[in-house]
């Protein structure tokens, strides 16, 4: 039988996993509330088999499938990318990359089999990658390194709308296309600083910076507010290609969640 004790450990990790399955923090807090009083008026039995907090994510995801569709479908409600996710492999990918369960225990939450999960987390991961295409910008002196990145954008599906080698280039480019993202070295061609260029051009416009440079300690100094994604040279494509859909999926989500609010 489940515990209080048990169940209060859990529930700051059931919130997160019923918010971003919902995409509305109201919905899934009552989601987990009616998990409590659920609790609290007939203790569910666990199978011994099986561990408390898959017991617990099962009780939750149960609840979300009966009511998520019928809360969260507002025509003017603004969804994320995550939101606009088939419920069932925003479940699974979100049950298996965030909660961190294995592909077994998402299977038994959500009853279905593991190569269903599989293929929904697959799903998932293909269709966040579609809608996260973008116009990447990027700031680099060195010719061979931008080919490099241009060609690692261009084979992920996004387009390259301006490389630039100076301050003056990036500030220019961005003002002219106004890139989703921006790739930035924070040594320059005329001995400016690719820092420089970022501060100028979120000035203007609110994107995502990834700094990409071989001497992080530069920026990770702690004397002022570090960057969010920093990739040290040399680097492999995978890495670039994953924090660039880090930072995108990211971006998107927070600005869905403004609008949400607003």
């Amino acid at each position: 039988m489940l515990t209080i004790s048990e169940i209060t450990v859990a529930l700051p990790f059931l919130r997160r996993y019923a918010r971003a399955v919902t995409g509305s923090q109201a919905l899934g807090d009552f989601a987990v509330r009616e998990i409590l009083r659920a609790f609290l008026e007939e203790p569910p039995q666990v199978d011994l088999h099986k561990s408390t907090k898959i017991a617990l994510y099962r009780m939750c995801s149960q609840l979300l499938i009966a009511n998520v569709d019928a809360h969260s479908t507002g025509k003017n409600r603004s969804k994320s990318i995550m939101q606009s996710l088939p419920l069932p492999n925003r479940q699974s990918l979100l049950l298996v990359s965030v909660e961190g369960f294995s592909i077994k225990a998402a299977s038994q939450i959500l009853d279905i089999s593991a190569e269903q999960v599989m293929l929904d987390i697959a799903q998932a991961r293909e269709a966040i990658r579609n809608l996260l295409i973008s116009k990447v910008m990027i700031i680099e002196d060195e010719p061979l390194i931008a080919l490099h990145l241009e060609a690692i954008v261009k084979e992920t599906g996004h387009t390259v709308c301006g490389v630039a080698s100076t301050r003056a280039e990036a500030v220019e480019i961005a003002q002219q296309t106004t890139p989703d993202i921006v790739l930035a070295d924070i040594s320059l061609a005329d001995g400016s600083s690719g820092i420089d260029a970022v501060k100028d051009i979120l000035s203007a416009i609110d994107v995502p910076v990834i700094f990409i440079t071989a001497f992080p300690e530069r920026l990770l100094t702690g004397e002022r507010p570090e960057p969010t994604y920093l990739i040290t040279k040399p680097f492999e494509p995978e890495t670039v290609i994953a924090t660039i859909g880090q930072a995108l999926l990211f971006y998107n989500e927070q600005q869905a969640l403004m609008r949400e609010m607003a």
